[in-house]
């Protein structure tokens, strides 16, 4: 069974809705035009797909998502933004309510690496999208994640992390293969490029312990965890003061990568722009 292994607690939400399209989007924000309509996939409280909007307008962006109640709190903030042509759906990503060749773009952040049929998915995005349209995807990889100083139940964390992600149908270490599904899905000129977050200050190492230490232990994971028979709710609250006190070291590191995918559905005018390999990195909440 399918299930969204992060949840909608406040705590998730809030760091979600932090995210901007020129962090999040930046490899696909060359390449956006005014005009341009977007279909953003899994957008939750829609800060990216608002972001976006301001790409292309004035066309219209959708932003689907599967929980109404995220939804709602996305439309409050299209309209604090006076954001009248960004419209939110409730939908799955598996059967969306458009018709076929209608956006010149969907993009999808943080989103395959929960799904247990992400190439499905990514057949129903390339259905909806124009001839010629644009796929943008971003995923972090989990198997990436490195910190210093060590501390043992930081990996024992991810250790518990990925068991229940995969028992939730879902791929931790979906930054690696999304130019594998993006290729099964049958779009041209995949190109797949990395970004970093970096958290190696005290105000950045600060906020990604606390996040992790609360998400951790909310009911929406714990009792997963504890179900499944991975970790005890002591074992948890253990590696939420780890967090702590790696975040109070003052030589306190940790960084990840993200793969994206820039890809294109056949049957239109190739792009000329797709290329050059390329890193970057940021900082920001997952």
């Amino acid at each position: 069974m399918e299930r969204y292994t992060h949840g909608h607690d406040p705590i998730v939400v809030d760091a979600h809705a932090r995210r901007t399209a020129e962090e999040a989007a930046a490899f696909l924000l060359p390449h956006l035009e005014p005009g341009m309509r977007i279909l953003d996939l899994g957008c939750g409280p829609g800060t990216i797909t608002v972001g976006l909007a301001r790409y292309v307008a004035p066309a219209e962006v959708v932003g689907v998502d599967r929980s109404e109640e995220v939804l709602t709190r996305a439309r409050s903030h299209a309209a604090e933004q006076h954001m009248d042509r960004v419209r939110f759906v409730t939908a799955s990503v598996y059967d969306l309510p458009f018709v076929t060749d209608s956006f010149d773009v969907v993009y999808a952040h943080q989103v395959l690496q929960h799904l247990a049929e992400p190439v499905t998915a990514l057949l129903e995005a390339r259905r909806v999208l124009r001839p010629g349209g644009y796929l943008a995807v971003r995923d972090g990889d989990f198997g990436t994640f490195t910190h210093h100083p060590h501390q043992p139940l930081l990996d024992r964390w991810l250790t518990v992390y990925a068991a229940v992600a995969r028992s939730n149908g879902g791929e931790p270490e979906a930054g690696r293969r999304l130019l594998e599904w993006v290729t099964a899905a049958g779009f041209e000129h995949p190109h797949a490029t990395t970004s970093s977050w970096l958290f190696a200050d005290p105000a950045s190492r600060a906020e990604w312990a606390a996040l992790w230490a609360g998400r951790i232990v909310v009911p929406h994971f714990a009792d997963r965890a504890v179900e499944l028979g991975v970790a005890t709710r002591h074992e948890l609250e253990q590696i939420g003061a780890a967090f702590a006190s790696w975040a109070a070291d003052p030589v306190g590191w940790f960084a990840l990568i993200h793969g994206e995918v820039l890809a294109q559905k056949g049957g239109g005018t190739a792009s000329s722009t797709i290329g050059g390999n390329r890193g970057r990195s940021s900082r920001v909440s997952e």
